[in-house]
């Protein structure tokens, strides 16, 4: 693991031209993601949860919260990019929804079971979906075409990078 505490994995960088041995390395990471979450925030304290991993940082329990958040918006978008021609996508204030009650004092495992279940349902899906589909588009909301592998790719990114900020957090502060 990297010492940015920022981009724990680097920051998100799209392969050129993605694989199906790319589609299988993405799929696996948002298939195992949840329980690799699960395992990083696995014992923390009160406290703990809520001590931010950088300075100006989101704590561990807003980090799992915004991971359930992002990643239901994040399904929601595949499914419509794979069941609509090109459909428009729209951002959402992650910031601000970090900053809500049930993100920042709500309880985890919640969340992480949330996860799960997504996660179960998002690998259903991608295990057996068809080549062709990779190449679907969606419109951002800034109007910028993106493919689904570049959805799947990210996904699969973000989980990675979000936790490795609890684990960066927890090695530097000997938990």
């Amino acid at each position: 693991m990297q010492t940015d505490v920022k981009h724990p994995i680097g920051p998100f960088s799209p392969e050129a031209e993605p694989t199906a041995e790319s589609h299988k390395r993405w799929i696996d990471f948002i298939s195992v993601m949840p329980s690799k979450l699960k395992l990083a925030v696995d014992g923390l304290e009160k406290s703990q949860l809520d001590t931010p991993y950088r300075l100006g940082g989101w704590t561990p329990r807003q980090v799992v919260h915004h991971l359930a958040d992002s990643h239901m918006i994040g399904y929601v978008r595949f499914k419509r990019a794979i069941t609509e021609d090109a459909p428009t996508i729209q951002s959402f204030e992650r910031n601000e929804w970090a900053e809500l009650q049930d993100c920042k004092c709500g309880p985890i495992d919640n969340s992480i079971a949330l996860l799960e279940l997504l996660h179960a349902r998002w690998t259903c899906i991608l295990k057996e979906l068809p080549p062709e589909d990779f190449v679907r588009k969606i419109n951002d909301s800034e109007g910028i075409l993106t493919s689904v592998d570049r959805l799947v790719e990210f996904y699969a990114w973000h989980g990675r990078h979000h936790t490795g900020h609890i684990k960066n957090l927890r090695e530097r502060m000997g938990w």
